[in-house]
């Protein structure tokens, strides 16, 4: 048998399984890190039983960031002065989106499924309109200018290579998402139980992980629908405009390269890993919030620091390490990913983990949890 196996090991190609040296690697004895392990866990041991895959995992308890966003404040005080906006986040959107404008137009002479525009559509459009969703995230968070509407007006700027008017809806969404996470039936950012009823398998994982963007775009509006407001018609007209005028001016294949590279984006891309790293937990752990330290944080508004940025919401992007670096006894004792590619393998090859691997909590009465809020921060600012 081991012979066997050994021959198994030698035909597989390990170039698709993001680093892996060997087929258990990831598996066993666990799939996170620990910088600092604690006492009560050595960072290498495996440390739970798996979860029942016919069920999300249902807590009681409070999200953990509130607690531990306290706790920090009372360590570190100053901590505040990492708070507000970032300016040279304006310029990074205005060099990628002119980057995927000036792209697209490049390859007007291009057909859609040759070699070369599917590379340029999936290595440089899947990365380019992955910083952009990331972006807008950023944006949401009222972290590019002090100004409400300027940052509401560079989100829909940053939408515009993406293809797809979303960034008004995202707005809300999201910050929902902070406000009740893990409350089924406000935070949408969770899979729903026909999800995991429909894709609780080695296949349906893979159409999961393959289709993201699909599902992030399309469950919101099923779950919980919002108002249509002036930002939503303004980001709608915006697109329509910015894309009749793409297609009339240089034809159908610009746009075509700009959704291709949006697909991509959300799809089986390296960068589309931090979907799946985030919030799906591991190890038997009851924990709903992973980071990620790894160098494609450069390319991603270094959104893999999830668990500062759910603890700091209005801490920006190039201050998140130093977040991190100010409080390194309460970060580097929670696990965290050291890969988002081999999140995505893990992900689709681990029975252990899948769709149901999620923490939900029942909704409490909030009153009207849809109206917008903005990040806290030391001082509020007005629309």
């Amino acid at each position: 048998m081991g012979a066997i196996a050994k021959e198994k090991a030698k035909s597989v190609d390990f170039s698709y399984f993001g680093g892996a040296e060997s087929l258990d690697e990831g598996r066993s004895p666990r799939r996170t890190a620990i910088p600092s392990p604690t006492a009560e866990d050595d960072g290498k041991s495996y440390p739970g039983p798996p979860q029942d895959p016919s069920d999300f995992l249902w807590l009681m308890t409070e999200e953990p960031h509130r607690t531990r966003r306290m706790a920090i404040m009372k360590a570190h005080p100053e901590v505040t002065k990492l708070m507000g906006h970032e300016p040279l986040t304006k310029w990074v959107v205005l060099g990628v989106v002119s980057l995927q404008i000036a792209l697209a137009i490049l390859l007007r002479r291009t057909h859609p499924l040759s070699p070369l525009f599917l590379l340029c559509a999936y290595v440089i459009g899947g990365t380019a309109n992955h910083n952009l969703f990331l972006a807008i995230h950023e944006i949401t968070h009222n972290l590019a200018f002090k100004s409400v509407k300027a940052n509401k007006a560079l989100a829909v700027f940053a939408n515009l290579p993406i293809g797809i008017p979303y960034s008004a809806a995202f707005k809300r969404y999201h910050i929902e998402h902070h406000k009740f996470l893990g409350e089924d039936g406000i935070d949408t950012d969770l899979p729903t139980r026909l999800e995991l009823l429909c894709l609780n398998n080695v296949l349906g994982k893979v159409f999961f992980a393959t289709f993201q963007i699909l599902f992030y775009a399309l469950r919101p509006g099923f779950v919980r629908t919002q108002t249509f407001t002036q930002w939503h018609l303004v980001n709608l007209v915006t697109q329509l405009v910015f894309d009749y005028a793409l297609v009339k001016t240089f034809g159908a294949r610009p746009l075509i390269y700009l959704l291709m590279s949006s697909f991509f984006a959300g799809s089986l891309h390296p960068l589309a890993g931090h979907f799946i790293a985030e919030h799906y937990i591991w190890d038997g752990l009851h924990q709903e919030t992973y980071s990620y330290y790894g160098p494609l944080n450069i390319f991603a508004y270094n959104v893999g620091y999830h668990n500062e940025h759910h603890d700091f919401p209005s801490v920006a992007w190039t201050r998140l390490p130093a977040l991190r670096a100010l409080a390194p006894e309460f970060y580097d004792t929670i696990p965290s990913h050291p890969s988002w590619p081999m999140v995505i393998v893990n992900f689709i090859r681990d029975p252990e983990v899948g769709i149901f691997a999620r923490v939900k909590r029942k909704p409490k009465s909030h009153g009207d949890s849809s109206v917008e809020q903005p990040s806290a921060s030391p001082s509020r600012q007005k629309d």
